[in-house]
């Protein structure tokens, strides 16, 4: 599980073969997906979650003014990349590990 952080108005690429089997919850902010043909999609807000996979999704984009922060899981580590497309985007992954309270 890892958090992608997107500020106002950055756009992150969504590279299909990368992230298949991501699932994805908006933990704060606004995030709006963009479709396979370029159209905007649904702006989805906190507590929203939703699958890319088979979905066309091909990139995630923050509409609003705060930072935006969505939540990624994934069934198993792997390697995912984000590619910004906004000049004064930024934004941060974090791979955490889970450690088990018992």
């Amino acid at each position: 599980m890892w958090t992608l952080a997107l500020r106002c108005g950055a756009r992150v690429a969504v590279v299909a073969a990368e992230w298949r089997d991501a699932f994805g919850v908006v933990t704060r902010g606004r995030v709006q997906l963009e479709l396979r043909d370029g159209e905007p999609g649904p702006v989805l807000g906190r507590g929203a979650g939703f699958w890319l996979r088979g979905t066309g999704v091909r990139a995630l984009r923050n509409p609003g003014r705060r930072t935006a922060r969505v939540r990624i899981v994934t069934p198993k580590a792997r390697t995912v990349t984000c590619q910004s497309t906004h000049p004064y985007a930024s934004y941060r992954m974090m791979e955490e590990r889970h450690e088990q309270h018992e």
